[in-house]
């Protein structure tokens, strides 16, 4: 198109769209007349030869509109011309020309029908136009006519009133919003309050009205100032809650709790008050112990204000321990008391919920989702129990182990077992539980306190025994160990697990738990050292009388029975045979008794010494500790047996060992013991002053807890240092302690205050049986059962051996010996009159009985002890006589007579002086003088019959009888008897 447009302008002719440019309109809309569509058709004749020339163009003049023809066509020529040529190129382009021009007539041609209805259609549109321009001027002109009549007259009143009403409605949302603005000042106040459901509820509503007005821009702000004020709430109300952790309220609470309920965080206000409560504790604990460290130390450090609470608990004095133990479980108690108050409120509050539902208030869901609430926070407070309760036992615990109590004062460490007994009581009616961490740490200072205290007090005691003079501590007639304070759980009735030593005054049909009690007010921990000087104890006696009129009764009426205690006639028997008591006494055997009884100037008051008292209250104390704390009960049993177990073989060491330098040869005498002065044929007597089960208990004693190397002659020889750490070096007797004079009977009267303290020891032992079998473990009973069954049913055996060296010194045996030696027994003729020695033996004991009698006047000498003094004093006289008879040389039928007739009158004479019936070994005399009269075979029946009788006594038998009814031969024979039955003794 471009070469067209090149060529046509060679040639002085314009491209069509120029042509048409020029034309006028209505030219540009002429066809081509018939004329010149014709020429342009005739000009070509052969279409094949027009085809090919078109195609013979140079494809360069299709490249492009802006293609320069003649620029490219003067670029071809050569730089040399020739016309010929130039002429036939440009014959060639002008036939080129005239078959593209007669193409573009034949396409003209070709489209003429379609151009002339286009351009029809083209000036239809033009008319059209120009006809809405038309109308469009005659529009606007009628509007402006409309505008100036009826807009600005009548819609403009519209207009105006519509105005109005929005001016208005702002000027009411201004008002509110300027309201909503000065909402914080009413919170705030609310708040100060402590109206926190009202607080929110404001806040929640202008909440809504802010969101109704959020289209205002100072809006935004207020709703952003408000939720800061919300979240505010929120914290207070925090705050708030946590309050309730030490000091419920019930009013406080229940505002606190509708807040929550109204921000419908109720299962997250729980969640919070457990954090709280677990917080409470630790901050309560942390300031009770910290207040009374800087208060000991005297002054604020801020180094204690950083410790660890457990290193806080290692500060505290032995002075200030106890005080801040007590405040310690006080504010403890407050923290668990809330706990309990705000389970009482849910619980409250649930049936009044469950009530209200059932009334039928509120649709199905919102009654399902508020049960689903009430079974949530029941479940974990009901969870928080144990949680809390476990808290407060580690706290403790911290508190129990940062001190060492070993060198506590045993009232003191009885107030502590006493709080945290208490505290376990807590614990177990606040969720049931038996505070094992409690008990584990309370067990371990325990028995670390226990075994230091023990030491000391065995200690003490070996102090107290070797410094006793077995004097009598003069006590009311009516003394029994529950007037001791020590003993006053004794008289209680009361639960194991609540301290033994206050009680609170509760009276009632239905005993209440504590914190019913305590709900109201006050404290359970607040009367732990209020009693500590309770009731004053009065058993002492004035001058060992308890009145005159006492004094004076004890002359008068003597044959009466009304001053002697039922438990002292009872008394009288258990002590004489160790059986129960007899089922009838009469009223002769009693005064008969009472003759025997050397009672002459004191009531039937017990007899006990000040150190018997020491370990009667030392056991109290034991039994306390061991009524506070069971699981080492049967460390404390232990320990008690090991006190009775001292004292027994102290009072053996000191005034039975008589016998036992055969028995017992590791056990050397102790010093200023006398050595009796005993007859020769005592080791074969037989007497058995030491019974195997009294044997075997002082060799058991000797061995577990007497330390035989603290003499210092074999140390390290037996058992290691840790062993002996357990044990007490034997005790020595005072020297002020005088047990070899004749004029007090060689110690009589401390021998009786020693051997009856030990008897009145083992009675109170004996009472303590029950409770200390009810605190034993199950486990350990047979200890306990043994230790009653060998040790304390023994104490009474203990007054054989005492007593022996009394008996055998008072009266001169020897002498009674030398003067039966002087006797001539091979008498002719029967014999009306006894022998002198009778009359002296009788005397002794006459004198026996008198200085007895004068000992009476410093201590009652009670029947059993009489009995064994007289029984032992007689038994040795028999066997004297015995002894004496056997030393006779010849004799006949008729010495024989007088030997009766001798101990005839020494028995009726004896019957008078003494009550005790039968008389010990009179048929071992009467045996032996009977047997004189014996043929040969009823005399070797007779010797290995009778083997209580000595070889000599045997021999010296059968040598008397030899030439009156036995012959040589019959001798050797009942000699030969008599040695077989000493060969297995070799």
């Amino acid at each position: 198109m471009q070469k067209i447009k090149s060529l046509m302008s060679r040639q002085g002719l314009k491209s069509p769209q120029e042509s048409m440019a020029d034309m006028s309109p209505v030219e540009n809309f002429r066809t081509p007349s018939k004329e010149e569509l014709r020429e342009l058709r005739e000009q070509s004749i052969d279409p094949q030869a027009e085809q090919e020339l078109i195609e013979s163009i140079e494809e360069v003049y299709y490249s492009s509109d802006s293609f320069d023809m003649v620029q490219y066509e003067l670029g071809k020529l050569p730089p040399d011309l020739h016309l010929q040529e130039l002429e036939e190129y440009r014959d060639k382009l002008k036939r080129q020309q005239a078959a593209v021009s007669k193409k573009v007539a034949d396409l003209i041609l070709e489209k003429q029908p379609s151009y002339v209805k286009e351009l029809e259609r083209v000036t239809s549109l033009q008319t059209n136009l120009q006809l809405a321009a038309v109308i469009c001027t005659n529009a606007r002109r009628q509007l402006s006519f409309a505008k100036e009549g009826f807009t600005e007259a009548s819609l403009g009143l519209l207009a105006n009133q519509r105005r109005r009403h929005l001016l208005t409605g702002l000027l009411k949302s201004l008002r509110t919003i300027k309201t909503l603005q000065r909402t914080d000042v009413r919170l705030s106040e609310m708040l100060e309050e402590e109206d926190y459901p009202g607080a929110i509820q404001l806040c929640l509503e202008c909440q809504k009205a802010a969101s109704t007005f959020r289209h205002y821009s100072c809006i935004s702000e207020l709703n952003s100032k408000l939720q800061d004020t919300l979240e505010q709430i929120e914290e207070q109300l925090d705050v708030a809650l946590s309050k309730t952790c030490k000091h419920f309220d019930v009013s406080h609470y229940t505002k606190v709790q509708l807040a929550y309920t109204l921000l419908g965080k109720t299962q997250t206000a729980m969640d919070q008050l457990h954090m709280h409560f677990t917080q409470a504790i630790h901050n309560t604990v942390f300031q009770v112990v910290l207040g009374y460290v800087e208060l000991c130390a005297g002054t604020a450090d801020t180094k204690f204000q950083k410790m660890q609470y457990k290193d806080l608990c290692t500060h505290i004095t032995p002075d200030s321990y106890i005080p801040c133990l007590t405040d310690l479980c006080k504010a403890l108690w407050e923290v668990m008391l809330s706990y309990y108050r705000t389970m009482q409120w849910h619980e409250e509050h649930d049936k009044e919920e469950t009530a209200d539902a059932g009334g039928g208030g509120a649709g199905a869901e919102g009654c399902e989702e508020s049960t689903v609430g009430r079974s949530y926070v029941k479940k974990k407070l009901e969870h928080g129990l144990s949680r809390i309760w476990q808290d407060v036992q580690l706290k403790v615990k911290a508190y129990l182990l940062g001190t060492d109590m070993s060198n506590f004062k045993y009232d003191d460490f009885i107030v502590v077992l006493d709080v945290v007994s208490r505290l376990m009581q807590v614990g177990e009616e606040f969720c049931g539980s038996k505070s094992e961490v409690l008990q584990e740490s309370i067990k371990r200072q325990s028995v670390n306190y226990f075994k230091t205290y023990h030491r000391i007090r065995l200690e003490e005691l070996r102090m107290f025994l070797e410094n006793e003079t077995w004097e009598l501590c003069p006590v009311k007639s009516n003394f029994s160990i529950a007037q001791l304070h020590e003993f006053g759980f004794m008289g209680q009735c009361r639960s194991p697990s609540v301290s033994p030593s206050r009680q609170p005054a509760l009276s009632g049909p239905v005993e209440l738990s504590l914190f019913q009690q305590y709900v109201q007010g006050g404290n359970p921990f607040e009367m732990q050292i209020d009693n500590k000087e309770e009731d004053t104890e009065d058993v002492l006696a004035s001058n060992g009388y308890e009145s005159d009129e006492l004094e004076k009764n004890v002359y008068q009426d003597y044959d009466s029975d009304s001053d002697v205690a039922e438990e002292l006639k009872q008394d009288y028997v258990d002590e004489q045979t160790g059986d129960g008591p007899a089922k009838s006494v009469s009223k002769e055997t009693l005064r008969s008794r009472k003759k025997s009884d050397y009672n002459l100037n004191r009531a039937n008051a017990p007899i006990l010494t000040n150190t018997t008292l020491n370990v009667i209250r030392l056991v109290g104390k034991y039994i306390q500790m061991m009524n506070i704390l069971k699981p080492i009960a049967f460390d404390v049993i232990h320990c008690v047996s090991q006190l009775f177990d001292y004292y027994l073989y102290a009072v053996y060491t000191f005034f039975g060992r008589n016998d036992m330098r055969t028995s017992c040869p590791s056990t050397p005498p102790p010093g200023g013991q006398p050595g009796a002065k005993q007859p020769p044929w005592y080791e074969s007597s037989g007497l058995g002053l030491i019974s195997s089960r009294l044997r075997t208990t002082l060799n058991r004693i000797q061995e577990s807890l007497i330390d035989v190397e603290a003499g210092g002659e074999n140390a390290g020889a037996h058992g290691s240092t840790e062993d002996r750490k357990e044990k007490v070096p034997s005790p020595h007797l005072s020297q002020l302690v005088v047990l070899t004079a004749g004029g007090t009977l060689y110690g009589m009267a401390e021998r009786v205050v020693a051997t009856e303290s030990l008897v009145f020891l083992a009675e109170q032992f004996e009472l303590l049986q029950p409770h200390l079998d009810t605190m034993m473990p199950p486990a350990k009973k047979p200890f306990l059962q043994q230790f009653y069954s060998q040790t304390v049913s023994t104490a009474s055996e203990l007054r054989k051996p005492t007593y022996w060296i009394v008996a055998a010194k008072a009266i001169d045996y020897e002498q009674m010996l030398m003067l039966m030696a002087g006797v001539k027994w091979d008498i002719k003729e029967i014999m009306s009159q006894h022998n002198v020695y009778v009359d002296v033996l009788l005397k002794e004991f006459e004198q026996f009985n008198k200085r007895l009698g004068d000992v009476s006047r410093q201590v009652r000498i009670p029947l059993p002890v009489s009995n064994v003094l007289w029984e032992h004093c007689i038994r040795l006289a028999n066997r004297t006589l015995v002894e004496g008879y056997a030393n006779v040389k010849k004799c006949s039928n008729e010495g024989r007579a007088l030997m009766q007739l001798d101990f005839q009158q020494f028995l009726m004479k004896l019957e008078k002086l003494t009550d005790l019936r039968p008389i010990p070994d009179k048929e071992f005399v009467e045996t032996y003088i009977k047997a004189y009269y014996l043929t040969e075979n009823d005399m070797e029946q007779f010797i290995k019959n009778h083997r209580e009788y000595s070889m000599k006594q045997l021999t010296n038998l059968v040598n008397v009888c030899l030439g009156s009814h036995i012959n040589k031969k019959a001798r050797q024979k009942l000699l030969a008897a008599i040695d077989d039955l000493d060969r297995p003794k070799r």
